[in-house]
């Protein structure tokens, strides 16, 4: 039997053990919240196999390699993201099948390459786009409603895939030809290669397309299989070689005057991901955005310059006659697909955007011309004294 005091020993011992485990947990909880939380070690990065839809040469899987290693490093290797160039698991028109399966995990293209599962596709970079250039068709896809329209879009031929567009593209020129363009006639019955929307605006004009990938462009027109193409800008023509079989390029064109690329990621293995690695690729797909913009620039302006002084190149301003020509076929193009509701709704969405966005922009920004003719044009010789 236990003695008073033992009793109350006892209980001495219980009230001070509480009070030691109280005081200790008390000191734990100081410590949290003096000292961030040391969490659980992953149990390895998260890899992702990609591929582009361009050659390893092209400037354009450079862009892809861009965007890789940004969400690279921005997550610490936590995420790594491996691109391959375009044929290493698909062919190039095949990449919006292979991500959406899961054959690959995501891919670097554009949306014109789907033109062919859901025509209205086009309306992201192959046409006029109303006036817009491609920064500003970027703006409606964010603000204007397009990002919503292109999930709604995905989901109507169930594609498995999330979609970034981003990349703006300057104009793309009319193409590569034998001899200068001059008149519309002159494209009468002319073999070309075009995608997209494009092939019904050209074929409108006479002209006989064939829709080819980059890498096979230059090769069809050695062989005489082709007598005149486009692909997109100075870097990446001079690159697939463009200059080995045409002198002549016209600049200017209306057909793909406001084209992005587009980063997809199969639905499923993007939903999967931690939700800070989802808010890491959306800021790197809007970082890389600006970064190829800028690359572009230093780029394609020094291989216009060295195409010209070094190959022989010969550069032309497309007539208005042809830019003209362009609309009108565009118009006409459109107007085939009015049985396709989703075409008119995405085409009324970019109309008005661009009815405001493109009278602010032409009624805002200067013409650039009388500055560069100020700094960089001819002088007048100066007036001989008598």
């Amino acid at each position: 039997m236990f003695k008073k005091q033992d009793v109350k020993s006892a209980g001495s011992r219980t009230t001070r053990r509480k009070f030691l485990t109280g005081a200790a947990a008390a000191t734990t909880g100081a410590a949290i919240a003096g000292f961030p939380m040391i969490s659980k070690a992953q149990a390895g990065p998260i890899t992702m196999r990609w591929q582009s839809t361009w050659p390893a040469k092209d400037i354009f899987h450079e862009y892809a390699l861009d965007f890789a290693k940004k969400v690279n490093d921005m997550t610490g290797g936590d995420l790594k993201i491996e691109v391959l160039p375009a044929g290493a698991v698909v062919p190039a028109f095949q990449l919006l099948d292979a991500v959406s399966k899961g054959t690959l995990d995501g891919g670097h293209g554009v949306l014109v390459y789907h033109y062919g599962k859901q025509n209205a596709l086009a309306l992201w970079g192959s046409g006029p786009a109303y006036g817009m250039d491609a920064n500003m068709l970027l703006a409606w896809h964010k603000y204007g409603g397009g990002r919503q329209l292109l999930d709604k879009l995905y989901a109507s031929i169930g594609a498995n895939v999330v979609s970034f567009p981003y990349g703006p593209m300057p104009t793309q020129p009319l193409g590569w030809f034998k001899k200068p363009v001059t008149k519309v006639q002159d494209m009468k019955g002319l073999k070309f290669r075009t995608v997209g929307i494009s092939i019904d605006v050209f074929t409108a004009m006479g002209v006989s397309v064939n829709a080819l990938p980059g890498g096979e462009i230059v090769p069809a027109m050695d062989r005489g299989l082709l007598d005149a193409a486009e692909f997109n800008n100075a870097s990446s023509d001079r690159i697939l070689g463009f200059p080995d079989v045409s002198k002549v390029c016209m600049l200017q064109s209306f057909h793909q005057n406001a084209e992005q690329f587009e980063i997809m990621f199969n639905k499923g293995k993007f939903n999967a991901l931690p939700a800070r690695m989802k808010s890491i690729i959306e800021n790197a797909v809007e970082a890389a955005s600006a970064d190829m913009s800028w690359k572009a620039v230093d780029r394609y302006s020094q291989d216009y310059i060295e195409m010209q002084q070094k190959q022989g190149v010969r550069f032309y301003k497309t007539p208005d006659a042809i830019l003209q020509a362009q609309l009108s076929g565009y118009d006409a193009a459109a107007a085939k697909r009015k049985d396709n509701a989703l075409f008119r709704e995405i085409e009324e969405s970019q109309r008005k955007f661009a009815e405001r966005a493109v009278r602010w922009d032409l009624d805002t920004n200067v013409n650039r011309r009388m500055a560069y003719n100020h700094y960089f044009g001819k002088k007048p010789a100066p007036a001989k004294k008598s």
